[in-house]
């Protein structure tokens, strides 16, 4: 659709690059982007004029561009809503937001289904069909407490309970360098080292004693290296709200790395369930069953789960309720097995300890990990290690 503007442009005689193309593009698609006409109207121009001489052409420009748009949304043409869905969203008073109803799990998907079987067209900013910037609880784009988005980017109010897309996480960086001495630190709480293989270390008490046996003929002793013997299995959250903290977890990550010989990194969305995965691009073809992991990992390992513990309270607690698949399990069932077969296990969450109150899910997961939840703290990761080392 904005081919047909960047052409009009060159085509008015203003001299616009691919690559202000692109960088409108990418503002766009960025959290600044623009909710109404009038914003796209001072965005493009800033990006895609240089000259101010050239404005008045690209008024001209612009008002027959968007004539035309108006004209394709009149005939019902499936406009694209990468940047003008924006224009729907809905601005509700807290008070709106308010006396939005929820209607529990059993309910509101027996609606979508309702939904998905009356509704024969798009829409937009609505309060009941499935669509985009309304306040219905299906669509993306708008607000409503309890909803399912589909098929686009969240508004940021983090409110839906499922999520119908196909979703795209990249794996956390374990070279991350800057940021990682006082997670080092901390982790080094939790050792048991060992000496084990070659003898590859200069055993200076052993040689000392050697040579003065040997009457001061020098007696050079080895002993094999000291290694942290400690197993962590490390269950990283990735994705949705976790983005906020991605630099914290991979800080973290980069530092148990570093100090942690045997560790095994595994990644799941929000609560684990039957399945978890290495790599994220991997994610929907190579995963590996939970149970799996439960048989080849023993109880000798300490479990460290790492999330913000933020999600619909369905997740836990209802088959079905993950935001993503269908599990037949809930997540509760799941974390509780996972602790049953690891009795040395914590959470690290990186949401500020103050905030934890207001979730109710960071509740039901505190519950169940017994308040064996840490915040992504010093203080926070050595009293996990404390607890891990016992």
């Amino acid at each position: 659709m904005l081919i047909d503007f960047f052409t009009q442009l060159r085509a008015a005689g203003i001299p616009v690059s691919t690559q202000e193309y692109l960088s409108l593009l990418e503002l766009l698609s960025s959290p600044a982007a623009p909710t109404s006409t009038e914003d796209f109207y001072h965005l493009a121009r800033m990006a895609l004029v240089k000259d101010e001489t050239r404005y008045d052409r690209y008024d001209r420009v612009f008002a027959s561009f968007i004539g035309q748009l108006q004209a394709r949304a009149g005939k019902g043409a499936d406009i694209p809503a990468d940047w003008l869905m924006q224009t729907f969203r809905k601005h509700l008073s807290d008070a709106e937001k308010a006396a939005l109803e929820k209607y529990g799990w059993d309910r509101l998907m027996e609606m979508f289904r309702e939904r998905l079987a009356e509704q024969k067209e798009r829409h937009a900013g609505g309060s009941k069909w499935i669509g985009t910037g309304g306040s219905s609880p299906y669509g993306h784009g708008g607000y409503h407490p309890e909803g399912i988005r589909i098929g686009g980017p969240s508004a940021g109010n983090r409110t839906a309970v499922k999520v119908w897309e196909q979703r795209h996480y990249r794996d956390y960086d374990d070279q991350q360098a800057l940021g990682t001495r006082n997670f080092k630190m901390a982790l080094r709480r939790l050792r048991r080292f060992a000496r084990q293989g070659a003898a590859l270390e200069l055993d200076m008490p052993g040689t000392i004693r050697g040579t003065a046996e040997q009457a001061g003929l020098l007696d050079l002793r080895w002993v094999p290296e000291r290694h942290n013997t400690v197993k962590v299995l490390m269950l990283l959250d990735v994705g949705g709200s976790m983005d906020d903290h991605i630099a914290r977890i991979e800080a973290l990550f980069s530092a148990a790395r570093s100090e942690f010989k045997h560790l095994e990194v595994f990644y799941f969305h929000n609560c684990p369930y039957e399945s978890v995965w290495r790599h994220n691009e991997r994610r929907r073809s190579t995963r590996i069953d939970t149970q799996d992991l439960l048989r080849s990992h023993g109880e000798d390992w300490r479990l460290i789960l790492v999330g913000d513990a933020s999600m619909s309270p369905y997740e836990l607690l209802y088959p079905g309720g993950s935001i993503e698949h269908h599990n037949t399990e809930t997540g509760a069932t799941w974390l509780q097995r996972l602790l049953g077969h690891w009795p040395h296990a914590v959470w690290l969450n990186p949401e500020p300890s103050g905030s934890w109150q207001y979730r109710q899910s960071i509740a039901l997961v505190r519950e169940l990990m017994h308040e064996r939840m840490f915040g992504m703290t010093i203080d926070g990761l050595e009293q996990a290690m404390r607890l891990l080392s016992k």
